[in-house]
């Protein structure tokens, strides 16, 4: 199926053919079922499936516009939404949304919020109010996105790493993590925390600071902040994320968030 989907990416004249068609809807079907993944943690290391990001961008060439209702709601729109949620024992709070190709375990809560296509969601994760997972974003188990929360997705180029939530963590009000950038487990991001690939993630608990980029690691307590920067017209200061904690290992995951909450006072 691999081959495939790499031979069709590379000439679309393929899709004319049964098979090439038929490995494109078995890979998205794959991956709503949670057989397959955008991304994957091996040897301890994350890395992307750029096959499966092809077939979803070729998906998007073989799907028509379709006008289809729920309830009293009408979308005009190529990707279904998701079906079947008791079955999968998936909450959907309305008008939150799921879109077919995206896999929630069960027990996964969405309040009035969307996973897009290529998402996987662990169980025990709770997606609030009017917070996104964009597509091919992995979000483990048992985190918390709080209201407003945007986690961004990527399809292209196909290859590129999406963003990581690993288990555990909770990630504070509108929040914003994009462009492949990895939360570690049981990590804290405060409110109106902004992380990109490239914004200085500074570890501040230590005599010297440590600056990370692109990942937050295991158990820390992250607050946002800023950094000066000068330029031709005077200094001016820049976004940050500012490491002040880490969440205690001899607690469990709801006392250890509590504790790091009130002692380092991150606004959730």
């Amino acid at each position: 199926m691999q081959e495939l989907i790499r031979e069709a990416f590379e000439n679309r004249e393929l899709l004319e053919s049964e098979e090439h068609r038929s490995a494109v809807l078995e890979t998205i079907e794959a991956l709503d079922k949670g057989r397959l993944r955008v991304a994957e943690k091996k040897n301890g290391e994350w890395r992307s499936n750029a096959w499966v990001m092809q077939a979803i961008n070729l998906y998007f060439v073989l799907a028509e516009m379709k006008t289809f209702e729920v309830g009293p709601f009408e979308f005009h729109d190529k990707i279904p939404i998701k079906r079947n949620l008791a079955a999968a024992g998936v909450r959907v709070v309305p008008p939150g949304t799921i879109r077919y190709g995206a896999f929630a375990e069960p027990g996964v809560v969405l309040m009035p919020g969307y996973i897009n296509i290529g998402a996987w969601v662990g169980s025990g994760t709770m997606v609030d109010t009017w917070a996104t997972v964009g597509s091919g974003a992995q979000i483990g188990r048992n985190v918390h996105l709080s209201g407003g929360v945007g986690i961004g997705g990527v399809l292209e180029p196909p290859g590129a790493m999406p963003v990581v939530v690993e288990d555990g963590a909770f990630i504070g009000s509108r929040a914003i993590v994009v462009e492949g950038v990895r939360v570690g487990e049981e990590a804290v991001l405060g409110a109106n925390v902004v992380l990109t690939a490239s914004t200085p993630i500074i570890d501040v608990t230590g005599e010297e600071e440590v600056v990370y980029r692109g990942r937050v690691p295991a158990r820390s307590v992250v607050v946002a902040g800023t950094r000066t920067k000068e330029f031709p017209a005077g200094s001016y200061q820049l976004q940050a994320a500012l490491i002040i904690g880490r969440r205690r290992e001899s607690t469990d995951r709801k006392t250890s968030l509590n504790q790091a909450l009130r002692e380092f006072g991150v606004p959730s």
